[in-house]
This record gives C-alpha cells, structure tokens and sequence, in this order.
C-alpha cells in the first residue's frame, strides 16, 4: 500500500528531497483513495492520511501572505513607527502597545490548558452565557522598554472609554512608578476596534481623561 502512494504522488511531492525535513503532498486524501480504487484497492480517506502520516508528510495550512491593497507608501509607514520608537527610547519616554483580547464567560466552563492533577476538574456540559456570571473583556498592555505585560480585566463592552479606562488604571498602579519623567507616551495599536483609527472618542477619551488630567503628550501609531 506504501508503495502503491508512493507511485501515486511521484512527481506531485513537495518539501526536503533528502527526507531530513518536512514533506507534503499537492494531492488530497480523497484524490489517492480514488486513484487506489482505480488501481484495484480499496481504501478510505482516513486510511490513506493515517498512511500518509505513517510516511513522514505533513498537513498544511493557509498561509495570509497576500495583501489586499499594496499602498506605495506602506513600506514608508512602518519606517515612522521605527523611527517614532527610537525616538521615545533615545528619550526614555514609555512605549506601550496595546490591544483587546477575546472575551471569556466567567463560570465553571470548559478553557483550554492542561494541569498535572490527579483528580479532573469538571465543568458544564456547555457554554451557555445564561449560565454564566458575567462576560469577561481583557484589555492588555505591553511596556516596550521594559518588557512587561498589563492585562485590566471589564466587565462591560469593549470600548472606546473602557481602553482609555484601562490605560489611565495602568498609569496610575504601575507607569508613573516606572516613568516617573514621562511628558510624552507613545500608544502602539491596531488600525481596528475601541482603539482604532476611525473612534473618534478614542482620541478624545484620551486628551480629556489623560492628556488634561496628568499633563501628558500622547503619540499614536496605528
């Protein structure tokens, strides 16, 4: 049977030649079980993957390498955000990125992960959020030039004034503690969501709540 797909997929193998790496096939499952059928033998998708995993070759997935738009300045675009961050650590100013994360039921509902215990935890059957005490919306913060993470956990919807709430809460519990000069604060974010580029209470969130409250300058690249 082995050697039946090795003469199928002769010519259509694709990966290290010397089979000291990963190898894949351009033909499906489905595509050998027919062609195994034609030759006389009978067999099923399944078998022919467990096969096929047998053999060494690899799945594949989509790899999200083509842009949908190729601006001719895009290149120029993260040359600023490069030279922006230099610019704030030359000056010792704080760089935080930030970005909201995918919200959680907050209960005894089932999370990936595994723990060395003997006795398994239990949970519900099913993630019903009638079941649940509330909805979770994490909100995380990562300092640049020290290397530390933040993560302010709502209760509420992801908002423009729950992203500024989260990063006042984290100027006053950790940044002026750990920037106790900072005039300026550079904000690395997606183009996208509470803190995209098209919220207008994002940027006015912040100049009311931070920028006229603390007397800081506040950068932002998208």
């Amino acid at each position: 049977m082995v050697k039946l797909l090795e003469e199928l997929m002769e010519g259509d193998t694709a990966g290290d030649p010397m089979g000291k790496g990963k190898i894949w096939t351009r033909r499906s499952t489905r595509t050998l079980k027919k062609e195994c059928g034609d030759r006389g033998v009978s067999v099923c998708a399944t078998t022919v993957s467990k096969l096929l995993k047998d053999m060494d070759y690899s799945l594949r997935v989509n790899r999200k390498t083509i842009a949908e738009t190729r601006h001719p300045d895009r290149n120029r675009q993260f040359e600023i955000i490069n030279e922006t961050k230099k610019y704030f650590e030359d000056s010792g100013q704080p760089i935080i990125s930030v970005d909201s994360k995918k919200k959680e039921l907050i209960g005894n509902f089932r999370n990936e992960g595994k723990a060395w215990t003997k006795i398994v935890n239990e949970v519900l059957a099913h993630d019903f959020r009638s079941q649940a005490i509330g909805v979770g919306c994490p909100f995380g913060i990562y300092e640049l030039l020290t290397n530390l993470g933040t993560v302010i956990v709502g209760t509420s919807y992801d908002t423009p004034e729950f992203a500024v709430e989260s990063i006042k809460i984290w100027l006053d519990e950790f940044g002026w503690k750990r920037y106790p000069c900072a005039k300026e604060l550079l904000i690395l974010c997606d183009a996208g969501g509470s803190n995209g580029f098209r919220p207008r209470l994002w940027k006015y969130a912040l100049y009311q709540n931070i920028c006229k409250v603390y007397g800081l300058s506040i950068r932002i690249c998208h």
